[in-house]
């Protein structure tokens, strides 16, 4: 069977940090390609507004065409309502039969699962690749995860990256202060939005 990691995340903007954790965790469990799932409608991030899904969307193609192995999908985009990761991962896998999927995020997030609209039927869908952020440790979360479903333990696995401490939300603040964003994306992005100025108006 084939092996498909999903990046899912609202890339807002996309940055080296995705792509280190993306690149690793593909060499790593032998995924033969990542694709990249452009959040549409965040349920989790109800209290800031997005940057236009189709902007959000445009940088991650640039961030990812030198790469043969990372693709892009609108799947989300292209949905109403809420941008739910079980529903997303229902029509993967009717995209995908022969791949087995693994859903590549980072331990901050993952921590949040049991928030998740159906967790559990989540954790029958996929296998969870957590890939360590600095500030961030897994073991909480592998806590309570054996606690309260002992079954789907074998589904999680832990991926130790370079100490990176580059987020997107670090990202916009540097850019609302006027503070230099330069190496902490790929240069396209970093053009992009010199050109584009699409976060003027962000203050976190």
């Amino acid at each position: 069977m084939l092996r498909l990691g999903i990046m899912g995340g609202t890339f807002d903007p996309i940055h080296y940090g995705h792509l280190v954790a993306a690149e690793m965790a593909r060499t790593e469990f032998a995924l033969n390609q990542v694709l990249f799932v452009p959040t549409g409608l965040s349920p989790h991030k109800k209290q800031r507004r997005m940057t236009d899904a189709q902007i959000r969307y445009h940088m991650v193609e640039m961030a990812i065409r030198d790469n043969p192995q990372f693709i892009i999908s609108s799947i989300e985009l292209e949905r109403r309502g809420p941008s739910y990761t079980v529903d997303t991962l229902k029509e993967l896998q009717q995209i995908y039969l022969q791949h087995e999927l693994f859903f590549i995020t980072g331990t901050d997030a993952l921590r949040e699962i049991f928030d998740w609209h159906k967790a559990e039927e989540i954790l029958t869908l996929t296998r969870f690749i957590a890939a360590t952020r600095p500030g961030y440790g897994a073991q909480e979360f592998l806590t309570k995860m054996a606690l309260e479903y002992p079954q789907f333990m074998k589904k999680i696995h832990v991926l130790e990256v370079p100490a990176l401490a580059i987020s997107s939300t670090d990202i916009r603040s540097r850019l609302a202060k006027g503070q230099p964003i330069r190496y902490l994306l790929p240069d396209e992005v970093y053009n992009y939005i010199q050109a584009t100025s699409p976060y003027p108006s962000y203050s976190q």
